[in-house]
């Protein structure tokens, strides 16, 4: 299925001089571009009314089912200008199979693969100045929300697709620094049978306090275990973890209640591509203690869409702190990052076919 995009420029876009004033610092989804792709959904006419327009405020009923039972599902890539000026996209879509994956486990309508890129893309055609150059990218946020009128349990009828976009700066300052992790012995992220694989708003509610006891505790991030023993280990509040140990190899928490990250899945590629064995096997954190101290563990990282890959230099909880790497980013972990940022920049060969370039 295909949609024809009815483009609406704003009438009222930022200057030039306003939009340089904005990339110079702009943060992380802070500052927003001039333009959203909307496409609506309802169960008698399907995927209709898709268009590129100003971004504006939803009009929202007091009772639209989102507000009520959080029928609600998001993406999240980037639009990388390349040296040569094009600009590229990195795996959309991967993002798109995940959105139509999130939508069947949330009684969600589907959207078509083609629908999601197509909105993607013709965001960032008319936004394309607003990609900022070096190491900054624009960052696309797709996500759907229920906006039926209604108070009973069910699923919605209607629905609201929208793409929006934030100019973002490189995610650390000076290099990658590496990360202190807390561990939750009080709260659990995903167990079997729920809402852990898909990119669900929920998820992410459901770990802000266990984040708000690890910024207490001194630490960067939160790192949870599994909802059934409390012993092995899942992943961070936003990312995937990955473990390297002396002998070369990676090894990663198995998929089931973790979101499936396509910088997870590009690392793990990437990682065997060089001739390292790559383990997607449950870990725990006492193996993970002992490991640390035994030397057996070289390297810890977290890996997503925002800051690509974060080195882990120390696990904390309320038994004490262990060091990995003695609390130093890691040359694998490092390589891999260069490795995958030069391919989205289009600095690199892309033997996977990863990249979209938009016209």
């Amino acid at each position: 299925m295909t949609l024809t995009f009815d483009i609406k420029p704003t009438t009222n876009p930022t200057s030039d001089q306003e939009r340089a004033a904005k990339l110079a610092n702009p943060g992380f989804g802070r500052v927003f571009t001039d333009h959203m792709a909307v496409v609506q959904y309802s169960q008698d006419k399907g995927w209709h009314s898709a268009r590129v327009e100003s971004r504006a405020n939803f009009p929202l009923d007091p009772a639209a089912a989102v507000l009520h039972y959080a029928q609600e599902i998001f993406e999240g890539l980037k639009a990388y200008k390349r040296d040569d000026g094009g600009v590229n996209l990195f795996r959309p879509d991967a993002n798109a199979k995940r959105f139509w994956n999130s939508a069947e486990r949330m009684a969600m309508a589907q959207l078509p693969e083609a629908v999601f890129i197509e909105a993607v893309e013709q965001l960032v055609r008319i936004d394309r100045a607003w990609i900022p150059g070096g190491e900054g990218s624009l960052y696309l946020r797709p996500f759907m929300i229920a906006n039926e009128v209604f108070l009973g349990v069910k699923p919605s009828a209607e629905y609201i697709f929208a793409v929006i976009a934030s100019p973002v700066g490189s995610y650390f300052k000076g290099g990658p620094a590496p990360v202190s992790i807390w561990v939750s012995e009080n709260y659990t992220r995903a167990a079997v049978g729920g809402t852990g694989g898909v990119k669900c708003g929920g998820n992410y509610a459901a770990s802000l306090k266990a984040q708000a006891e690890a910024i207490a505790h001194g630490c960067d991030q939160v790192v949870f275990l599994d909802a059934i023993e409390r012993r092995y280990v899942e992943e961070l509040g936003g990312m995937n973890v990955f473990f390297v140990f002396d002998d070369g190899s990676l090894s990663t928490p198995p998929l089931g209640t973790i979101l499936p990250g396509i910088t997870r899945d590009s690392i793990i590629k990437l990682a065997r591509d060089a001739g390292r064995e790559v383990r997607e096997e449950a870990y725990s954190i006492d193996q993970w203690r002992a490991d640390a101290k035994s030397g057996k563990l070289k390297e810890a990282f977290a890996c997503g869409t925002a800051a690509v890959i974060s080195p882990i230099g120390k696990v904390c909880s309320a038994s004490g702190e262990v060091l990995i790497n003695g609390g130093e980013a890691g040359p694998v972990a490092m390589g891999l990052r260069k490795q995958l940022v030069d391919i989205q920049y289009g600095r690199s060969p892309d033997p996977h076919h990863w990249i979209r370039d938009v016209k």
